[in-house]
């Protein structure tokens, strides 16, 4: 279960990278399917094969978000005094539904994507994602830390 988890992590992350990049610079993923091969090892039939998946979905995944994001700008704009509790709990409901739809969207590129790796490329992935997800913690402390500390100077040297 702990595989699935850390691999839906880094596809969701991958996925999300790919959206924002190619609506930004107008490219097709390649440097996120790139960097995968790097990490596991991927044959160029497979980085193909990934960046076929990814390029199939990202219309889906990118529509959503927008729709998304409209609704929650939607919400935002009814806070107030004046407030209409039958749409708002009409547009959260949509949201939800949104919201759903996305992370189906998500899963299913995430088990495509997962279904062209080989079961070695799968555990080297499991591999390197923890140890990131380490190096992350690792990291969260020792700005945790610093922060501690610097306050703590910051006063004295007033």
């Amino acid at each position: 279960m702990k595989t699935v988890k850390l691999l839906a992590a880094a596809l969701v992350a991958l996925t999300m990278a790919f959206s924002v990049n190619a609506q930004q610079m107008g490219q097709s993923g390649g440097d996120q399917v790139d960097q995968l091969a790097k990490m596991i090892d991927l044959s160029d039939e497979q980085q193909e094969e990934i960046r076929g998946i990814l390029d199939e979905m990202q219309g889906d995944i990118q529509e959503t978000q927008q729709e998304i994001q409209e609704l929650q700008k939607k919400l935002d704009g009814q806070i107030g005094p004046d407030y209409d509790e039958g749409a708002i709990r009409e547009d959260a409901e949509k949201l939800g539904n949104l919201t759903g739809e996305m992370t189906a969207e998500s899963i299913l590129l995430q088990a495509r994507v997962e279904e062209v790796f080989t079961e070695e490329q799968r555990k080297e992935l499991e591999k390197k994602m923890r140890q990131r997800q380490k190096q992350m913690q690792q990291m969260q402390q020792q700005m945790q830390q610093r922060g501690g500390q610097g306050q703590g100077q910051g006063q004295g040297q007033q």
